[in-house]
């Protein structure tokens, strides 16, 4: 991982990053340095700031070489109107847009905000991560990102929020390696090793069950879905409990850990990136060991129904009827929509056996989502207020985008089956879609006594990216485990 530390004085860097400021909105101008470049720099920055028209739009970067001079080269990094969100997007352009020096000094004033310190070294750590499993990697130059503060107390005074950066960083890299990993590795059970492995030198409880013990305790749901594969299922149960708190949090991660659509099969285009479909599980996981990390006060328990849906003899079928924990049963009219058969499971054990006092779901379970909100934004759904509220909050101000989505009880007539309590691929008519909608009328049927406590994430789209986007580097984007870890911490 990318170094970042905490300096009192800026030094003799190769490479010195000054941030500028946006103008204030509906004005024009260019941007103007949120710190008076050093007194030797200045006149030159000035003009190069000037000359560049450089707007202080946040990540902007232009830089100026300075050869056979130190520095080497001399920064503008925008930061918008100075908000987190900003000072995230700058840490994350100066990782990217500085490739010739080791190590980069950006100039903080005294009075910077510790929320500054966070973004900035969170887009930075995020920025550069990167996942390659090929011989001839070529690592990035950059090693170091200095942060120059005035002083020794304003060093010590932002170091709470530098610690954050880093373990919020950390855990998001985590959910980031095991989405990436291809599906030839990622088993059910390699999941469960590569979370009891990390949690081991943490003060967490791991369980797993595996089919015999999902048999005895009547997972139908999971053991239907991984029925197809010789990898078989398994739950595994993370749970991080500190002394003395009261409000215990459940949270649920989808673990298909690759994705074929079973006996309805996807095309190939539908299928090659379906190792992504277990990234609520690497989510979930990774939030929980993030919060033992950060010692939240609130008790946390993540659940992850894990399995892979392939087709064999052994698969489930359109039509067969699947009995979930608790005694539900779902007509199977389709077996893609997989991912709500083994959450069902999952939240009535969470609800019938944990007894949380909020129930929080994370799935790349539609497609759906993704038409009406495009590829950086889930759809949240809960008939709670306060909690979507809370979770829109804590989304907002850690970078991850959520748009609440309404469930629509006229809609659940499409959940009906002749022979089952449930059907899991509602159809409410020819041309009318709402698959995402449906998807989570189906969860609510499982949330029991949890349900006025319950929050739905379809996170399908912003669970990837393609090409660089911001801190989001190609491939896994770690989507999730940024929102719960900012939002569990207000809860304390």
């Amino acid at each position: 991982m990318l170094s970042i530390r905490l300096a009192a004085e800026p030094g003799t860097p190769g490479l010195l990053v000054l941030p500028v400021l946006a103008p204030p909105a509906g004005s024009d101008g260019d941007g103007a340095f949120a710190v008076p470049p050093p007194a030797d720099l200045a006149d030159e920055a000035e003009a190069f700031r000037a000359d560049r028209e450089h707007t202080g739009r946040a990540g902007l970067l232009h830089v100026l070489p300075r050869p056979l001079r130190q520095p080497a080269q001399v920064a503008l990094v925008g930061i918008g109107d100075g908000t987190e969100d900003g000072w995230r997007a700058a840490g994350a352009s100066v990782v990217r847009g500085t490739t010739r020096e080791e190590s980069a000094t950006v100039v903080l004033s005294p009075g910077t905000a510790p929320a500054a310190v966070r973004g900035l070294a969170e887009g930075a750590l995020l920025a550069a991560y990167r996942y390659r499993l090929a011989e001839d990697d070529d690592p990035p130059k950059l090693r170091e990102v200095v942060l120059a503060l005035a002083g020794p107390g304003q060093v010590a005074g932002h170091a709470d929020a530098l610690r954050t950066a880093r373990t919020v960083a950390s855990a998001t890299i985590l959910a980031r390696d095991l989405v990436n990993t291809p599906g030839d590795v990622k088993t059910p059970e390699w999941f469960t090793e590569q979370i009891a492995a990390a949690a081991a030198d943490r003060t967490v409880t791991v369980s797993v069950r595996d089919p015999e013990a999902l048999t005895a305790d009547g997972f139908g749901g999971i053991l239907a879905v991984g029925g197809g594969s010789e990898r078989p299922p398994r739950l595994l149960e993370l749970s991080w409990q500190p002394d003395g708190v009261r409000t215990h949090v459940v949270l649920v991660g989808k673990g298909i850990t690759f994705d074929t659509g079973g006996i309805v099969i996807k095309p190939r285009a539908g299928m090659k990136l379906m190792r992504k479909d277990m990234a609520g599980a690497a989510a979930v996981t990774a939030a929980v060991l993030g919060a033992a990390d950060l010692n939240l006060p609130v008790r946390v328990t993540a659940l992850a129904p894990l399995a892979e849906n392939m087709l064999s003899g052994t698969a489930y079928r359109p039509g067969d009827v699947v009995r979930h924990y608790g005694g539900v049963t779902t007509e199977i009219f389709n077996t893609d929509a997989e991912g709500r058969i083994v959450l069902g499971d999952a939240l009535a054990y969470a609800v019938d056996r944990l007894a949380p006092d909020v129930l929080v779901d994370l799935a790349t379970l539609t497609g759906a989502g993704s038409v009406a909100l495009g590829k950086r934004t889930a759809a949240l759904y809960s008939e709670n207020d306060a909690l979507a509220a809370a979770l829109g909050e804590a989304a907002g101000a850690c970078g991850e985008q959520v748009w609440r989505m309404p469930l629509v009880d006229d809609y659940a007539y499409a959940l009906e089956s002749e022979i089952a309590d449930l059907n899991n691929s509602p159809d409410i008519g020819a041309g009318m879609g709402a698959g995402s909608v449906t998807a989570a009328l189906f969860l609510r049927e499982f949330t029991g006594t949890a349900r006025d406590r319950w929050a739905h994430l379809d996170m399908s789209a912003p669970a990837w990216v393609e090409k660089a986007d911001g801190e989001l580097s190609p491939g896994a984007t770690g989507w999730g485990v940024r929102l719960l870890l900012r939002w569990l911490a207000s809860l304390g």
